[in-house]
């Protein structure tokens, strides 16, 4: 069992867990917990919180990331024309065969973080270190694949609701004075365990990248740090990378990010479309999801399915 009190110290924590852990506090999900869950959801009602990927969609690209890209590998005229495959003219002209193909960064869309993305002087989680960890093509230490199927309790946080605005300020920090003050309106409490899904509204701009992209409202330090320490297991928003922005730290440019991941072991969420949970006042939720189990990434797709309570 993790004691929830983490006062921030910017560096690396050794999991309570063990020296093997590479999944955090993603061990709170038992077959217990899970079975909790699923006793308690609605399967009539289900919400996709995902977003759609699409060429010119809002991503990361600050740092020269790529952004999404598509193409066809393979078209019905192109394999009649070109000689690509070991089959007849008339075979290729009788099978329209269509192909593609995708290329992006891997927190691009709807994503989970892992804990190699950040972390302190060369260390990740548990002390994981590039020395010994760091393979040439990714690190072999702390990738999705070893995520569990999550399924959780989800509660949607909606402060720009609370706050009576379609979308909170450009910049604006997220902490524990709002943080309560939602949950005090919503008449909801967060559990140990817990999925925690906060809403910004910047969807209410999407897909517009300028305008979803740059200085984002989002989570400061002191909310992170309250909800840790409440148990939470996972945090997500509904921006582009879960913590405001610009960051207000001089020298740690992520500091939520290198906070939940390095010291709490707290996988983030990002870009969450929580907008039809906000409009019919859906709180509380049943989470389930799975990232692609991309070896030794940083990041990986994920879709997340919520059925509300009972």
């Amino acid at each position: 069992m993790c004691e929830f009190v983490h006062p921030r110290q910017l560096k690396v924590s050794k999991s309570p867990w063990g020296p093997e852990d590479e999944i955090g506090r993603l061990n709170l999900i038992t077959p217990e917990s899970r079975a909790k869950v699923m006793a308690s959801i609605d399967t009539s009602k289900t919400y996709d919180l995902s977003v759609k990927y699409f060429m010119g969609m809002p991503s990361w690209v600050a740092a020269g990331d790529p952004p999404f890209q598509i193409w066809m590998t393979h078209t019905p005229k192109g394999n009649t024309n070109d000689d690509l495959m070991s089959a007849t003219q008339e075979g290729k002209e009788l099978i329209s065969y269509s192909g593609d193909a995708i290329s992006m960064y891997t927190h691009c869309g709807t994503h989970i973080d892992t804990f190699n993305h950040f972390g302190y002087r060369g260390k990740i989680w548990n002390e994981f270190n590039e020395e010994q960890h760091l393979g040439s093509r990714h690190w072999n230490k702390c990738g999705p694949e070893l995520y569990p199927i999550i399924v959780a309790r989800g509660v949607l946080l909606d402060v720009a609701g609370a706050k009576g605005v379609d979308m909170l300020p450009d910049c604006y920090g997220i902490g524990k004075d709002d943080l309560q003050e939602t949950m005090e309106k919503q008449g909801l409490s967060i559990q140990e365990g817990d999925v925690v899904m906060i809403r910004t509204g910047r969807m209410t701009v999407w897909p517009n990248r300028e305008k979803f992209s740059n200085n984002s409202p989002g989570l400061n330090i002191e909310g992170a740090e309250y909800l840790a320490g409440l148990g939470a297991m996972i945090l997500g928003g509904d921006n582009i990378a879960l913590e405001q922005a610009p960051s207000p730290e001089k020298d740690n440019y992520f500091p939520v990010h290198t906070y939940l991941f390095s010291e709490v072991g707290i996988p983030i969420i990002e870009m969450l479309w929580l907008e039809d949970l906000a409009k019919e006042k859906i709180y509380e939720v049943g989470f389930i999801g799975k990232a692609m189990p991309i070896v030794g990434a940083t990041g990986a797709p994920l879709q997340p399915i919520v059925f509300p309570f009972k």
